[in-house]
């Protein structure tokens, strides 16, 4: 191989980092550590990884030709090989590889493995789908990467993005303590009830400010690309259970909060209860619902859900369901909550996080009757702008990254 030969891979990649904007990034960004020698992101289509890494080689490289992006659904890959590429690199000098899309790569696991092991100098940086699972791969690469997860964009860093005002993130355990605090220094500045609407509607993927109108229409878009492409990439199945798993998203997206039957869904589908837990939880990794069961949630052990979600409001608007009001409040407190602590569905009230504290969502005028007698025990209120003791509002759910 030749450096003729991978011209049309550099014009795309110099095109790329020549129109990626430094003026805003993810919180994630400044939480990875680039210096390991193997690292990945995973995240839903549209929520910003490819400007991530962009965003770190424009602002790591004096000469951006010391390290190379490619996306391995680049039609160039369907004739030319991986390794011979990095073999062409590695001789050259080049040891900073950004690859894109890992999920389109054939056997990427084993490719990853094969550059970490045979190629010692070279830093390899890939992003895939939210739905990789790396642990269930049949190459360990584990002990050679550090894995990381983009989220869609939290309601702080929608309100950044959109150049409205920076606040830093809190944990949960820190809005639970100090919401009163945090929520007069937020609200002094910003006009939060209004943005937040706007932000439930259309503000959750970065690319909402280039698509204006269209943006549901993209976004259901990803969707459809998530369940035909991203789904047969990463697991066994056939085109018949992508069609399946379309139609019990619809079936979801009609009846939201869904508590699901799961015996009646298989008859629905005309498939098996496993089957259709695999493709429940498969919508699940791939952002596309949020599912709720009473014991903390594991991918190696489907039970059933006790409670279904679509996986934000701007999906519920994009596919068109149900959106009232009650179901947007808990399904943007799954979302937000969600990413960064672990959910379980409780006997009283509607979500248990990190195996302590309770929640019951609902609107300015939601009393503590259902959860009264519990400790730890919170009310999340929409329409809000402070709370006072343990009614904290339901924006300040999305400052935890």
């Amino acid at each position: 191989m030749e450096t003729k030969d991978i011209l049309p891979l550099i014009t795309v990649y110099h095109r790329k980092l020549a129109e990626t904007s430094l003026n805003f990034k993810r919180s994630l960004y400044y939480s990875i550590n680039w210096n390991v020698r193997m690292l990945g992101i995973k995240g839903e289509k549209g929520v910003g990884k490819t400007t991530l890494i962009l965003q770190h080689i424009k602002e790591t490289f004096d000469n951006p030709d010391d390290a190379l992006y490619v996306s391995m659904d680049n039609l160039w890959f369907k004739t030319h090989s991986i390794m011979d590429l990095v073999e062409h690199l590695y001789s050259k000098g080049v040891y900073f590889l950004f690859m894109d899309e890992i999920h389109k790569c054939p056997d990427w696991t084993s490719v990853l493995k094969n550059l970490y092991d045979n190629f010692p100098r070279l830093h390899i940086v890939y992003t895939g789908s939210s739905m990789l699972r790396i642990d269930n791969s049949r190459v360990d690469l584990s002990r050679r990467q550090t894995l990381y997860k983009l989220n869609n964009l939290s309601f702080r860093e929608y309100l950044e993005y959109e150049g409205i005002a920076s606040f830093n993130p809190h944990s949960l355990e820190d809005i639970l303590k100090n919401h009163v605090k945090y929520a007069m220094e937020i609200t002094s500045k910003v006009k939060v009830l209004k943005y937040f609407e706007d932000y439930l509607s259309h503000g959750m993927y970065p690319f909402y400010k280039e698509s204006n109108t269209d943006y549901h229409i993209r976004l259901s878009e990803a969707v459809t690309q998530t369940l035909e492409s991203d789904i047969p990439a990463v697991e066994d199945v056939t085109f018949e259970t992508v069609q399946k798993t379309e139609k019990l998203l619809m079936i979801i997206a009609e009846s939201v909060p869904f508590v699901p039957n799961v015996n009646r869904l298989c008859e629905a589908l005309g498939t098996t209860r496993d089957s259709c837990l695999k493709m429940l939880y498969a919508l699940d990794r791939a952002g596309v619902l949020c599912i709720l069961t009473a014991e903390l949630k594991n991918y190696k052990k489907l039970v059933s859900p006790d409670k279904i979600f679509l996986g934000n409001p701007n999906i519920m608007i994009a596919l068109g369901g149900k959106t009232e009001i009650g179901t947007i409040r808990e399904t943007i407190f799954a979302n937000q909550v969600g990413a960064t602590n672990a959910l379980q569905y409780p006997k009283k009230g509607d979500f248990f996080a990190c195996r302590k504290y309770l929640f019951e969502v609902g609107g300015a005028g939601k009393s503590f009757e259902q959860i009264k007698d519990e400790p730890d025990s919170f009310l999340a209120v929409d329409d809000t702008e402070i709370g006072i003791g343990s009614r904290i509002p339901l924006w300040l759910f999305g400052f935890l990254y």
